[in-house]
């Protein structure tokens, strides 16, 4: 009797322990594995981009720079203007090779920062990072050339008289684009150098340097490889076919090599 008095007390309370663990200690919640959304991963690379000191700057000369030379041209020059296709192209030309600084940043900045191994833990999909980029870089590009193409127009506006808008409207699209065009390659290119310096170096080393003598000796290659004076003939409405395959195909070719780089780099 004693016996079994025991062994059930003794159940009793290795039962009642047991609960006491069990009620103790919450059940941990199940963890729904997923990914950021791709309008997520965007904001977020927006925000990276300009949240570096070098982000700020580039943005603000991206915006700046056009309207201030045009001042300079139009307070210096005494001949009338005639048309304002010209220097909205020009000064789309000269922000669009600022912004393509800020793409390059935004890419080979993290391979140079290092700061790529926590971009990569966060999102481990390299295509979804690259592509996030791309179109954040595209947006801001677009975003920031559309104000200094507004300003540079007031500065036209204000400082010259009896000047022609025929054709502004495609003037400032192609200002617009080439912004976004221009960043996006700076973004490819920079993906696929991974060096900041040398991705900067090599993209306006060929483009004001090398293609500049290409057209000197050669204008037939010159004109079917050279971006910016793609830029200035579409906005004067010059070979619109040829110049948006220019554009096209720099932004292209710099975003496969940068996909191929990225995807097969290894993050020391």
């Amino acid at each position: 009797m004693n016996a079994t008095t025991t062994t059930t007390t003794t159940a009793t309370t290795a039962s009642t322990r047991e609960h006491a663990v069990t009620t103790a200690v919450p059940a941990r919640p199940a963890v729904r594995p997923g990914a950021a959304s791709p309008a997520a991963l965007v904001a977020l690379e927006v925000r990276k981009s300009l949240s570096t000191r070098s982000g700020k700057a580039l943005a603000g000369v991206s915006v700046l720079l056009a309207p201030a030379a045009g001042v300079i041209a139009s307070a210096a020059s005494e001949e009338p203007l005639g048309s304002v296709t010209g220097p909205i192209g020009t000064m789309a030309m000269l922000t669009a090779l600022v912004l393509m600084s800020l793409g390059v940043l935004s890419t080979a900045g993290e391979w140079t920062h290092r700061t790529v191994q926590t971009t990569f833990l966060l999102s481990p999909r390299r295509g979804r990072v690259l592509a996030a980029k791309a179109v954040a870089v595209a947006l801001l590009g677009a975003a920031f050339a559309a104000l200094s193409t507004a300003l540079t127009a007031g500065v036209i506006a204000l400082m010259e008289d009896g000047v022609s808008w025929d054709g502004a409207g495609r003037a400032v699209a192609t200002a617009i684009a080439s912004g976004a065009a221009f960043a996006v390659t700076g973004a490819g290119v920079g993906a696929a150098l991974t060096n900041t310096p040398a991705a900067l170096t090599g993209l306006y080393l060929v483009i004001l340097g090398v293609l500049p003598v290409v057209r000197t000796f050669k204008p037939e290659v010159g004109s079917r490889l050279d971006p910016a004076e793609a830029v200035l003939a579409l906005a004067q409405g010059d070979a619109i076919g040829r110049s948006v395959l220019i554009l096209a195909g720099w932004t292209v070719v710099a975003l496969v090599a940068g996909a191929v780089v990225t995807r097969r780099r290894a993050v020391a």
